[in-house]
């Protein structure tokens, strides 16, 4: 593939894909559910648990700037099962986060479309499940980045590029316009004691910051492209952790001016930001806000079907999906079979299944691959046959087996059924492996 990617761009790609459904929804549903006002505080711990990840995610690829992400350094630390296993867990991130997004993104439109007196029949609204048919803008805004992604990286980096700087200007016009409409009132009670459960009454915080750790998928994702950019061992680092860096200030001071305009009680909506501003009587305040959703989830699709695509590329290369998805073809130099698979699987589960039931498994691909990865630097540095000369992650080893411990701790927030459903997802995956994946495997036959 062609190294054409910078800071800038690894950034703009990470930024693109934390701001996404997760700050025009999360905040609102965790604010009313689990923690109140104090869920600018979940974020802040999500931001710097994730920044902490991120530095391992930050080392491993200055250590092996290869496309495959979490696959590729598992595989090498641990083995091909292990590597494997996180593979599989990422296709469950990745897979289900564009389809999650996409039909995010359907509810938004939808909404907009109803504040200018237009709507689309029922049935396209929809699938099965929630009495239509299909959700069809689901599935259009599924194509459409499709379409911007086969026109070549250097063509999509751009779109995607604008669409952040759009995106973030219009976050940052909600944050400095909403303040003036805060009510210290709205914080009073900061973190109800009603959520003051569990060890040192830390359950609402702790089960708030489990569900947020959706809201920073993306900055795990820039790994995945390794393999298209320049001068890796520095430029992904600073990719990574400039993601993490700047969605942590946006999403601590959405969440503190959100729950200030707002009692957190009324915000378990789905458009949190919105509603708020119609509460104070900003209704045109409001449908830029909602344009503003609408551009952040569009640029969060756009970059997950990119590092979606580079994963079925890396599985292909190695052998443990069909060898077709790991050719580069083309005059962009694309995986374009890896694209066609991503874009059609994706766009068939976000025309036909629910966003609570795709939300519900995301979390625990991403915790999963935190814990090994984070624990994984350790044998890293005692590899000697590895050249590791870039970024190296401070306070070693503490800080990685400290990530890898609040990974594993996160994961026993989620609940019982996320638990099972992922224990069945690995099963699949590792009957996948040992029927077909084996005996194709790159690394065996060598």
């Amino acid at each position: 593939m062609d190294r054409v990617l910078t800071t800038k761009d690894l950034i703009g790609l990470g930024v693109g894909t934390v701001i996404g459904s997760g700050i025009f929804i999360l905040p609102g549903h965790e604010a009313a559910t689990n923690a109140g006002p104090a869920v600018s505080v979940a974020f802040l711990i999500a931001a710097i648990f994730s920044g902490i990840c991120g530095m391992a995610f930050a080392e491993f690829s200055s250590a092996m700037p290869v496309a495959g992400s979490a696959y590729s350094y598992g595989s090498v630390i641990y083995g091909e099962v292990i590597g494997w296993v996180l593979g599989w867990s990422l296709i469950l991130e990745y897979f289900l986060a564009v389809s999650a997004i996409a039909t995010g993104f359907s509810a938004y439109f939808n909404n907009l479309l109803g504040q200018m007196g237009w709507s689309l029949p029922t049935a396209l609204q929809a699938g099965p499940g929630q009495g239509g048919v299909i959700n069809l803008m689901a599935v259009i805004i599924i194509l459409i980045s499709a379409v911007i992604l086969f026109a070549g990286v250097s063509q999509s980096k751009k779109i995607e590029n604008a669409g952040v700087v759009l995106k973030v200007a219009i976050i940052a016009l909600f944050i400095i316009g909403g303040a003036f409409f805060i009510k210290g009132h709205n914080y009073v009670d900061f973190y109800p004691k009603q959520f003051q459960t569990g060890f040192l009454g830390l359950g609402g915080i702790t089960a708030a910051t489990a569900s947020i750790i959706f809201s920073f998928l993306g900055f795990d994702t820039i790994a995945a492209h390794a393999a298209e950019v320049k001068n890796p061992t520095k430029t992904m680092s600073r990719g990574i952790l400039g993601t993490v860096a700047i969605s942590a200030v946006l999403y601590t001071l959405f969440a503190i001016v959100l729950t200030g305009i707002v009692n957190y009680k009324k915000l378990g909506v789905d458009d949190p930001a919105a509603f708020a501003l119609q509460a104070v009587k900003q209704t045109q305040f409001s449908v830029v806000i909602t344009i503003g959703a609408l551009i952040g989830m569009f640029t969060a699709v756009l970059a997950l079907i990119f590092a979606s695509s580079r994963l079925a590329y890396s599985f292909g290369r190695d052998g443990l999906l069909p060898k077709g998805l790991g050719k580069v073809n083309g005059k962009h130099r694309l995986p374009q079979n890896a694209i066609i698979l991503a874009v059609a699987v994706e766009a068939f589960i976000a025309g036909l299944v629910p966003l609570s039931t795709l939300a519900s498994l995301i979390n625990i691909g991403t915790l999963t691959a935190f814990f090994f990865i984070s624990l994984g630097v350790i044998f890293l540095r005692r590899r000697k046959d590895l050249a590791h000369k870039g970024f190296k992650m401070p306070l070693y080893p503490m800080l990685p087996a400290l990530a890898a411990i609040l990974s594993l701790v996160l994961i026993l927030r989620l609940p019982l059924e996320t638990l099972k459903l992922y224990g069945i997802w690995v099963v699949i995956g590792l009957v996948w492996y040992f029927s077909y994946g084996i005996r194709h495997s790159s690394l065996n036959q060598k």
